[in-house]
């Protein structure tokens, strides 16, 4: 809700910060421009607003539109960056997640990696809309293509989706022979199903994802990923991951892929222990599971965590893996690859080859750009500090 509405001149650095209840957390005002702040209650959160350089008519008339709009409403982000940026305004169909919008630049701030943002520059707004899990943003940046954002978090840019979809789909796929059966929990996108597809081996690829808007929206913004939802072997569920998985009779699945945002919100049950335990479940014997696991550089707790909660569940290997993802935090993410008792896994050499495993007519429309074998072993590779928090959790790969 708009709470307050007023214009100040900023002549040197200035730091808001947050309200208690969401965390305290910074950002950095450098300029000496007149900005328009409005103080949300609902996320006790201040939002800088630039205005350019409107002249002080300008300014009122601002106040004025400011001021007409009715209680409960604010800017959208299609109109602020229509007004400062001289964007174009995309069609809205609810108010978004305007905490990291800044005139012309969207920056992804948040509590999970506090102390630092990532900036991308907005050409235009495509999309913005509130479904009933979250803040749903399409934008057009100035380098890195089309970005899709949830709840003010980067789920993917056309220019480096490739290294998170390829590489969380076939490490796994790749680290068992003849993969059939496989099941993605969120991938709404459908990135994932895109990497599945490729595999000559598999016959049946479910997906639960909770939110429609979400494959709706990659449809339309992002063909190229969501591809993947037009392979005849797909099955859509939309709902709940955790639910849908309960009703898995045990041992149906080859490999089971959690592409899941961060652990706030519905995505928190994804990363604790009842969770793995129905994926477990839903395994065959020697059957593998990869979760998004975080950045090393920033979520070391929280990997510990979810490393502790594997060993507990899992009887097979336990591993983690990383690959670079330049517009994710700290330009790094992480995945935790686990297997069910049974076949002995060694996820650290691919026994399913991926030159052999894809099949070539799809490699050849669609070649990747990412993954290979070499990319395979190296993603185990962990750096020193990692090595000492982490090497003595994971599972040593089985002996040859």
């Amino acid at each position: 809700m708009l709470e307050e509405v007023f214009v100040i001149e900023v002549e040197e650095v200035e730091l808001v910060v947050e309200g208690e209840e969401e965390g305290k957390r910074g950002m950095l005002l450098l300029s000496s421009r007149r900005y328009l702040l409005a103080r949300s209650c609902s996320l006790l959160r201040i939002h800088a607003i630039a205005m350019g350089g409107h002249n002080n008519s300008d300014v009122g008339e601002q106040q004025q539109q400011a001021a007409k709009k009715p209680a409960g409403s604010s800017l959208n982000a299609a109109e602020l960056i229509a007004q400062s940026a001289n964007a174009t305004p995309a069609p809205s169909t609810a108010r978004a997640n305007l905490s990291s919008i800044v005139p012309g630049w969207f920056s992804e701030i948040s509590a999970m990696w506090p102390g630092e943002a990532h900036s991308l520059k907005v050409e235009k707004v495509l999309f913005e809309g509130k479904s009933d899990y979250q803040d749903v943003v399409v934008f057009e940046s100035a380098t890195y293509g089309r970005v899709l954002v949830l709840d003010g978090v980067i789920q993917l840019t056309q220019r480096d989706e490739c290294a998170y979809q390829e590489m969380i789909t076939h490490l796994p796929l790749c680290s068992i022979p003849n993969p059939k059966k496989v099941l993605v929990v969120g991938g709404g996108d459908g990135g994932v199903l895109r990497e599945i597809a490729r595999h000559k081996s598999v016959d049946q690829i479910d997906i639960c994802e909770i939110d429609k808007m979400v494959v709706d929206v990659a449809k339309e913004f992002f063909p190229d990923v969501a591809v993947g939802f037009e392979d005849p072997r797909v099955n859509l569920h939309i709902g709940d991951g955790v639910a849908f998985l309960r009703e898995v009779p045990e041992g149906t699945y080859d490999a089971i892929i959690v592409d899941s945002s961060d652990p706030v919100g519905p995505a928190q049950a994804l990363f604790e222990r009842p969770f793995y335990r129905t994926l477990d479940q839903a395994l065959r014997p020697g059957g593998v599971i990869c979760t998004q696991a975080e950045s090393l550089w920033v979520h070391m707790p929280i990997i510990k965590n979810i490393v502790s909660a594997c060993r507990h569940t899992f009887k097979g290997s336990i591993n983690y893996a990383w690959t670079s993802v330049p517009t994710y935090p700290s330009g790094l993410i992480g995945f935790m690859l686990c297997s069910k008792a049974g076949p002995a896994v060694n996820f650290l050499e691919p026994c399913n080859p991926i030159d052999q495993a894809i099949d070539p007519e799809k490699s050849s429309r669609r070649p990747m750009k990412f993954y290979n074998s070499a990319m395979h072993a190296a993603a185990f590779s962990l750096p020193q500090f990692a090595k000492v928090e982490l090497e003595h959790l994971l599972t040593p790969p089985p002996s040859s």
